[in-house]
This record gives structure tokens, C-alpha cells and sequence, in this order.
């Protein structure tokens, strides 16, 4: 006897839970004609401009410079490789009891194993450092510049939300008694070097993020 189901499509999964949040909420609130980004104040007067963008990673620079490298690293290793070609030359030349072959392995052919080997090694690696560079995110952030170096970015996963911030707190320049608070996410980025930030920039989130020149 077959069990009765309740109406509707009773054989489709229920959908997956809610992923984790991949960012950490942060305040950012004027009072008191301080504008507040998470522990960081800023005054009102100090403020130059308010703006977002598109925070886009050095791609092409990654590119170039993988490129680069791959061109000193095989330079290199071609130009030891010739040294050690001669290297065994000179055994087999020099040593009369030895077999060629085992002179160009006790000197020559080592020096050379040991450079390919070290440049296979130097080449994944720097591989493997322009994808973590090319396949990493943009990001749209919400810039608010100071009349000193500094500048302060926060990011959101709607980026209406911080469109919308800039005329809140254009409005607070406007008018220094007014108080607002929001909440919006930390810009966590792994290595700063590799995106495009212009100015001196003071980063939330993330490791070694703070006054970080392009």
C-alpha cells in the first residue's frame, strides 16, 4: 500500500540553507560631525569626496609579469645549462678513467638537473601567483577621501545601497548636525598590492591592509 503524499511537488529536495556570509558587517554612521567607519573616525570638515567604483585587480600587470619572470627564469637556466654543458666537456676531456658519460654526470649533468628543476619549481609557483591575481574578484566599494592621503572604502553586496550612501552622507557634509547609521560590509582582500586603488588607502578586513599605496 503506497503512502499517501501531501499535494504538491513532494519529491523536489527542499532548497540548500542560506551559504555563509562571506563578508563581516561594519558601522558606518555620522554623529557628532564625525563620520564613523567600524573604529575609525573622520571628521566631517576633513571629508573631500564620496564615491564609488568598480575596485578591479591588476590583471594585465599579473599577466606581464608572470611573462617577465618566465623569460629571466628560462635565461637563466638556459645560460646554466650551457655552463654545465661545458663543465662536462671539460670531464670528458680531462678525465681519462672515467666514461664520458659518468663525468657528465658527476658535474655537468647535476648542475643541470638541479637548474631545471629549480626553474620547473620557480615557474609553477609564479604560475600559480598570476591566477590568484587574474581570477580574483572585483569589487564595488564606497570611496570616501580625505584632505589628507588617506581614504576609507567599505563594500556591500548591493551595490544601490552604496550609491545611496554617498547622498547620505553628501548630505551630512551639507548639513554637519545631521546623524545617520548603516551598516555595510568590510573590504576583505588577501593581497592589495594587486588591485588598482590610486591614492593612499586605509583598508578594513582582511591582512596587512592598511596605508596601502597604489
Amino acid at each position: 500500500m503506497e503512502t499517501a503524499q501531501p499535494p504538491g511537488q513532494w519529491d523536489v529536495p527542499p532548497p540548500p540553507s542560506t551559504p555563509p556570509r562571506a563578508m563581516t558587517d561594519i558601522e558606518l554612521r555620522v554623529s557628532k560631525r564625525l563620520l564613523w567607519v567600524g573604529a575609525a573616525a573622520y571628521p566631517l570638515r576633513n571629508i573631500a569626496r564620496v564615491y564609488t567604483f568598480t575596485l578591479r585587480p591588476k590583471r594585465k600587470e599579473a599577466v606581464f609579469r608572470f611573462l617577465a619572470r618566465t623569460g629571466i627564469i628560462l635565461a637563466v637556466a638556459i645560460g646554466l645549462s650551457i655552463i654545465g654543458g661545458l663543465i662536462s666537456l671539460a670531464n670528458e676531456a680531462g678525465d681519462s678513467g672515467m666514461s664520458p658519460y659518468e663525468g657528465s654526470q658527476s658535474s655537468g649533468g647535476g648542475l643541470i638537473i638541479f637548474v631545471w628543476i629549480c626553474s620547473g619549481a620557480a615557474l609553477i609557483y609564479f604560475f600559480v601567483d598570476m591566477l590568484s591575481v587574474v581570477t580574483a574578484p572585483s569589487h564595488y566599494v564606497l570611496a570616501i577621501e580625505t584632505a589628507g592621503p588617506s581614504t576609507a572604502m567599505v563594500t556591500s553586496r548591493t551595490p544601490q545601497h552604496l550609491d545611496q550612501l554617498v547622498g547620505y552622507v553628501a548630505g551630512a557634509l551639507e548639513n554637519p548636525d545631521t546623524e545617520f547609521q548603516v551598516t555595510v560590509e568590510q573590504l576583505t582582500i588577501n593581497s592589495p598590492t594587486n588591485y588598482h586603488f590610486g591614492d593612499n588607502v586605509n583598508m578594513y578586513g582582511g591582512s596587512g591592509n592598511v596605508g596601502i599605496a597604489a
